[in-house]
């Protein structure tokens, strides 16, 4: 089986000769390349390179346009802090959006009108070429509560749930709009599978996201299907108090963060869905052994059951010693 094919067969139900494999990694790929990550994030040739050549040395079954989740923002017209050799950042001090009523003034940006999201686009182009129906290529776009963070700044979205809600509800149908459009420009790319970072979702308790985020999640989720597009829901953090309504989104794949137990996850959203992660990337992949690794990797599999993607439960990180990561990748060619 090629990558793209084990990927695609776990998805849909069908026998794989091997566990897929399918870890982000983003600044330990721009480490092995030999570029600095500013220049990762900002040139989707340089990401295709890394990602291409990360993808061959440890024997990954797919290659990822992720980068940063400041693209969409930037194109609306947020302040972006650059770095020679960290991600960019929005500039929350200078938020877009420092007035509920400055939404009124926001326009979707064209995924393909030069801006940082025609440049994953791009990315995306090129991952696809160089994949050669080889390997899964994941586009990635924000989800709503992450990216409405990055327009209007996290402490006051937070406030806003209980002092206007109905500016966030008008939030999310403006980034839910924009996430479609850039989505759709990644797949006529070349995409096979959507990415959806919705980091800051964990930091609602179950009550606001039921109330809010998932509906707006799931009308995303939704459209993406409706493209023809493979969904991975990737929220960071301690996802424990939501884990059933992640589950309840449909997404063919839903990461689990490291404070996520896999247990958990595989009791609140059932046999069938697939779940991938969740090895601590510090204590765990960093810090570890390659037989702790994969004695842990074997724990999470184990919790999971069949329907299981091997991976970290967040980025890799970039001071990962290579033979812990080629411990969890050994992991995943050798077990059925």
């Amino acid at each position: 089986m090629t990558g793209r094919e084990r990927i695609l067969a776990m998805l849909e139900g069908r026998e794989v000769d091997h566990l897929p494999l399918m870890p982000i990694t983003m600044m330990f790929a721009a480490d092995l390349a030999g570029v600095k990550y500013g220049q990762y994030a900002a040139n989707g040739e340089v990401l295709a390179e890394a990602q291409t050549r990360v993808a061959e040395t440890f024997g990954f079954d797919f290659v990822s346009a992720i980068s940063d989740p400041a693209r969409e923002a930037a194109d609306c017209g947020a302040a972006i802090e650059w770095f020679e050799d960290q991600p960019p950042a929005v500039d929350e001090s200078h938020a877009l959006l420092q007035r509920p009523e400055d939404l009124l003034g926001l326009t979707v940006p064209d995924p393909l009108g030069g801006g940082r999201m025609h440049d994953r686009v791009k990315g995306v182009a090129l991952l696809k070429e160089r994949a050669g129906g080889e390997r899964i290529v994941e586009g990635w776009v924000e989800g709503p509560v992450a990216e409405a963070a990055d327009l209007r700044g996290i402490n006051h979205i937070m406030m806003d749930f209980f002092e206007q809600p109905q500016f966030v509800r008008d939030l999310f149908d403006f980034v839910i709009e924009m996430e479609l459009a850039f989505a759709r420009a990644q797949k006529d790319a070349g995409a096979d599978l959507m990415g959806v970072g919705d980091a800051a979702a964990s930091l609602v308790g179950p009550q606001l996201y039921e109330e809010f985020v998932w509906p707006a999640e799931k009308r995303l989720v939704d459209g993406l299907h409706a493209m023809g597009l493979n969904v991975r829901l990737h929220i960071c953090g301690d996802t424990r108090a939501i884990l059933d309504g992640m589950g309840r989104l449909g997404c063919e794949i839903v990461d689990l963060d490291y404070l996520a137990p896999v247990a958990q996850g595989r009791a609140a959203m059932g046999p069938e869905q697939v779940l991938l992660g969740n090895l601590d990337p510090v204590r765990c992949l960093r810090d570890g052994s390659p037989e702790s690794v994969r004695e842990a990797i074997a724990g999470c599999h184990h919790a999971a059951g069949a329907r299981f993607i091997v991976g970290a439960g967040c980025e890799v990180t970039r001071d990962t010693p290579h033979e812990n990561l080629r411990a969890m990748c050994a992991y995943a060619r050798e077990t059925r």
